[in-house]
């Protein structure tokens, strides 16, 4: 399946790290993918390191990528800024 712009797909999730310049940034765009994952119903592995987050969504159920994954990556895409 291919990865939405900005993501890798490193064969059984899709992954990301976004800069968020500094650690409030961070939990913010956190919070903001807390609440798009609730809306979807699907929710990504988060790490965060003071300025990044790294995103890792795969389908736990299959151990796989599936729309579900890319329809949150999608999402999560539209909120940076």
């Amino acid at each position: 399946m291919d990865a939405p712009a900005g993501w890798t797909n490193d064969g059984s999730a899709l992954v990301r790290v976004f800069d968020r310049k500094n650690f409030d940034g961070s939990i913010a765009f956190v919070n903001a993918v807390a609440a798009e994952a609730n809306r979807l119903d699907h929710h990504p592995d988060i790490a965060i390191s003071w300025n990044r987050v790294t995103v890792r969504t795969w389908s736990h159920d299959v151990g796989a990528i599936t729309g579900r994954d890319v329809a949150l990556a999608n999402a999560i895409n539209m909120l940076i800024d």
